[in-house]
C-alpha cells in the first residue's frame, strides 16, 4: 500500500500534463428506453420460453471457491431466522417473492443470493443447509419457472450463478431429488437467459456480472466449452466498455470497482476449479482495477467516499486485495477514472477531478467535482458526507438525496446550487461537462490545478482549485478561484460557500480571531486550519459510516461574495504537532 515515487511511470503521473475530459448529462434516450422495455416484455412470450428449454445438468462438474469473507452481522441474522441488510429485515418464514414488500437494495441482496456468502462465513455447512434450502425453495416456487422482472434481470442472474455455484454445498446437498433437479433446471434456464441478454446490461459492474455468469455457467456445467468460448469474447467486450484504460470503472463508483474486482476473482476461481488458465485479458484488467482502487484508499487502508459509496473498512479492502493475489502500488493519477492522489509523509489527499458519471451509466451519481478528502495516517480529517447509495434503511429519503449534492462534499458551492444539477427523478442533469487538469511534481511540492465549467451556464463563473502538498505532508495548501467566463454583468455580488466536512472523531476548536481553527485527530496530532478571503464558521455536518449510518460531525464553512471580476480564497491545513 506504500505509494511509489512521484514520477513513477507505472502510476501515470506526468508533470504538467493538461487533461480534459468531456462528460454528458443525457440519460437513456427514448429509443433506448423503449428498446429496453420491449426486451423485457419479450421475456413473457412463448418464443423466449422456447429459448430457455433444454437439458439441465444432473450435477456440476466444478465448484469454484468464494475467497471473500461475508458480513457476520448479516450471517448471524440468518441463523436467527431473518434476512437483514442495511437495517431492513424480513423473517425467512414470511418471505414472499411473489409479493415483495422490500426496498430495491434489499431485493438485490436477496435476489442475487449474496447472503449465501454471509451465511457460510458464520456457521457450519450442516447448520447452514436448511436455511439456504428454505430460501431457495421459496425463490424457486416464485421464479424458477416464471420469467419476470426484476428477478430475471440479467445482472442479477450473473451474480446468482456465481453465488449458486460457489456455495453449491449449501443449496445442493439435499437428498430430495426433485428439489435438486429444480435448482439445476433453474440454473440451466438462467444461463440460457444470460446468453441472449448479457450484452443488454448497462456498462459497468452490471455488464461484468452478467458475462461472468455466462462464463461460470460454461465452466461448471457439463458440455460448457462452447459457452465458455462465447463468454470469453463477451466478457472481453464488456471489460473494454466498462473499465477505463487506467483501471477505473466507467460508473466512477469505488464500491462498483470493488464488486467488479470480486466478480473477476470468483471467475478466476472457476477456472482454477477446472484447472484451466485464466485468460490474460481478465488478469490484466483486474490488476489495473486493483491499482486504481488502492489509489482511493486512505492511511487507514479503507476506501474514501465518492459517488454515493460509503467508507469501506480497511480490513475488508485488505482481504479482497489478498484474495486477488495482485501486488501493486496505489495509482496516483487516474486520468479517465477522474481521481487524483497526493501523498507525502503520513498525509494522503484524494481529489475528484472529473465530471460526474454519465447519467446513462449509473443512477445516484453525485455532484462532487473538485471535492477532496484528507487523512493523516490512520486518521481521516476532511471527508465527504458520502453513502448516498449505501445508506441505512431508516435514513430519510430527503437526507439520502441531500448526500448527493455539492454541499455534501468538501468543495466550493456557488449561489447555493449544485455544480451538476440533480433532477427530481434522481438523474443528473446539466452542469460539469469539462474539467481541465494539470499536475506538477517537484522536489518542493506536489500540486494539482483543476477547474470545471459547472457554474458557467447559470452563473458565469469557472471554479478553479489549486491544491499542493509539501514533501513531508505537514502542509496542504489550497486556493479556490471564481473566474469570469463571459461578459455578463453581475449587478450584485455572487455568494459562495466552501465546505470542509470533518470526520466525526475530529475535535474542532475555533480561534478567537475567527480566521482559523485547531483540529485534534484521535492519534493526538494537532492540525491548524487558516483561510484568507472569506469568513470562517464551524457548523454541524453528517458522515455516513461503513454501516450506512449517518453520524453527527462538524464542518469548516468559509463564506463570501464574489464581485463581477471574480475572487479567490486561500486556505491551509498545517500539522503543528
Amino acid at each position: 500500500m506504500n505509494d511509489g515515487p512521484a514520477d513513477s511511470g507505472a502510476d501515470g503521473v506526468e508533470e504538467g500534463k493538461r487533461l480534459i475530459r468531456t462528460g454528458g448529462d443525457r440519460g437513456l434516450s427514448l429509443a433506448e428506453r423503449i428498446s429496453e422495455r420491449f426486451q423485457r416484455l419479450t421475456w413473457r412470450t412463448p418464443l423466449h420460453a422456447m429459448r430457455l428449454r433444454g437439458r439441465h445438468p444432473l450435477k456440476l462438474i466444478a465448484v469454484p471457491d468464494d475467497p471473500f469473507f461475508g458480513d457476520p452481522a448479516c450471517g448471524n441474522a440468518l441463523l436467527e431466522g431473518k434476512v437483514k441488510f442495511r437495517g431492513e429485515e424480513r423473517a425467512i418464514e414470511a418471505l414472499d417473492f411473489t409479493a415483495p414488500d422490500w426496498s430495491p437494495a434489499f431485493a438485490e441482496y436477496l435476489q442475487s443470493f449474496a447472503w449465501l456468502r454471509d451465511l457460510s462465513s458464520v456457521t457450519t455447512r450442516a447448520r447452514a443447509v436448511p436455511i439456504a434450502e428454505e430460501i431457495m425453495q421459496r425463490w424457486l416456487d416464485a421464479h424458477g419457472e416464471k420469467v419476470s422482472d426484476p428477478a430475471w434481470r440479467v445482472d442479477l442472474w450473473g451474480r446468482r450463478i456465481l453465488f449458486w455455484t460457489a456455495h453449491a454445498p449449501l443449496i445442493l446437498s439435499s437428498s430430495n431429488l426433485i428439489y435438486r433437479s429444480s435448482v439445476l433446471h433453474a440454473l440451466a434456464r438462467g444461463a440460457r437467459h444470460l446468453d441472449r441478454g448479457a450484452d443488454r446490461a448497462q456498462p459497468g459492474v452490471a455488464r461484468i456480472a452478467s458475462w461472468c455468469g455466462v462464463l461460470v455457467a460454461g465452466l461448471t456445467m457439463p458440455g460448457g466449452d462452447p459457452r465458455r468460448a462465447f463468454g470469453e469474447n463477451g466478457l472481453k467486450r464488456a471489460l473494454d466498455q466498462s473499465v477505463f484504460e487506467d483501471g477505473g470503472s466507467v460508473t466512477r463508483s469505488p464500491v462498483a470497482q470493488l464488486e467488479s474486482i470480486q466478480l473477476l476473482t470468483i471467475l478466476g476461481e472457476a477456472y482454477a476449479a477446472r484447472r484451466l488458465a485464466v485468460p490474460e485479458f481478465i488478469e490484466a484488467t483486474r490488476g489495473r482495477m486493483v491499482t486504481a482502487l488502492l489509489g482511493l484508499c486512505h492511511g487507514d487502508k479503507g476506501l474514501s467516499s465518492w459517488q454515493g459509496s460509503g467508507p469501506v473498512p480497511g480490513d475488508v479492502i485488505e482481504q479482497v486485495i489478498e484474495a486477488t493475489g495482485v501486488r501493486t502500488r496505489p495509482l496516483k493519477q487516474a486520468r479517465e477514472w477522474g481521481y487524483q492522489r497526493l501523498s507525502a509523509g503520513q498525509s494522503i489527499l484524494i481529489m475528484d477531478a472529473a465530471p460526474p458519471p454519465l447519467a446513462r451509466l449509473v443512477e445516484g451519481g453525485c455532484a462532487s467535482t473538485l471535492a477532496f478528502e484528507l487523512s493523516d495516517g490512520p486518521d481521516r480529517i476532511v471527508v465527504n458526507c458520502g453513502g448516498a447509495r449505501a445508506a441505512h434503511y431508516k435514513v430519510p429519503a430527503a437526507l439520502v438525496e441531500g448526500l448527493r449534492t455539492t454541499a455534501a462534499h468538501s468543495t466550493l458551492i456557488l449561489s447555493n446550487s449544485n455544480s451538476t444539477a440533480i433532477h427530481a427523478d434522481g438523474t443528473l442533469g446539466r452542469g460539469v461537462l469539462e474539467v481541465e487538469l494539470a499536475r506538477h511534481e517537484t522536489e518542493n511540492a506536489s500540486r494539482i490545478e483543476a477547474s470545471h465549467d459547472g457554474y458557467v451556464r447559470r452563473h458565469g463563473y469557472v471554479h478553479r482549485r489549486v491544491v499542493a502538498m509539501s514533501p513531508d505532508g505537514r502542509d496542504v495548501r489550497g486556493e479556490d478561484m471564481l473566474l469570469p467566463a463571459d461578459r455578463r454583468k453581475h449587478k450584485t455580488p455572487t455568494l459562495f460557500v466552501m465546505r470542509f466536512h470533518l470526520h466525526p472523531q475530529v475535535e474542532v476548536m475555533p480561534t478567537a480571531d475567527g480566521l482559523a481553527a485547531i483540529l485534534r485527530v484521535p492519534s493526538g496530532h494537532l492540525w491548524q486550519f487558516r483561510c484568507k478571503g472569506g469568513s470562517l464558521a464551524v457548523e454541524d455536518s453528517v458522515w455516513v459510516d461503513a454501516r450506512g449510518r449517518p453520524l453527527t460531525s462538524q464542518q469548516l464553512v468559509v463564506t463570501g461574495a464574489s464581485p463581477a471580476g471574480g475572487t479567490n480564497v486561500s486556505w491551509l491545513f498545517h500539522r503543528a504537532k
